[in-house]
């Protein structure tokens, strides 16, 4: 085979290849719509916080001794000369348990998303100072946050039904 023909069948079969990455990233997409992957990921997002503050409550507004417990004595911020203990660890574990349940379901709701995934990401930069640890877990949260905040709530939102989603 000539030069010529090794190139000629070498070019047809990378226009071959291009097709067939072209049909399958064309059906991807179909699957993986926009709109339905900007609601899978508030949901993701959501979950960890509200389960998180779904324990922190035995009733309506009563937290749980357990979650005050944990803010007085086990969670400290790991701040550099320290670790230090919350400052009113009473009304951090209130204001926690309560931001836990709200922006949760505000996200899936896509209800002032991008305001909410800023919530929860200033939320999980706490929860990093707390348990350093927990970086590669917490560093997914950030992401989605971050994620939901440049794109949005996307179309199946409540932001975008009452028309405050602009881009």
């Amino acid at each position: 085979m000539t030069n010529q023909g090794r190139n000629a069948a070498g070019d047809a079969g990378r226009r071959g290849v291009t097709a067939l990455v072209g049909r399958v990233n064309a059906t991807l997409r179909t699957i993986a719509t926009p709109s339905l992957t900007q609601l899978v990921l508030r949901c993701a997002l959501a979950v960890p916080f509200w389960r998180s503050g779904i324990n922190k409550w035995d009733g309506f507004l009563q937290l749980n001794d357990v979650a005050v417990l944990l803010f007085s004595s086990e969670f400290k911020l790991h701040l550099p000369g320290g670790p230090y203990d919350f400052p009113a660890p009473g009304l951090v574990a209130f204001a926690s348990g309560s931001a836990e349940i709200l922006l949760p379901i505000l996200l899936v709701l896509g209800l002032a998303t991008r305001l909410t995934a800023f919530g929860l990401l200033l939320m999980t930069l706490v929860i990093e100072l707390t348990v350093p640890d927990g970086w590669p877990l917490h560093i997914t949260w950030a992401a989605m946050a971050l994620g939901i905040m440049a794109w949005g709530p996307g179309r199946i939102s409540l932001d975008n039904w009452i028309g405050t989603h602009k881009g």
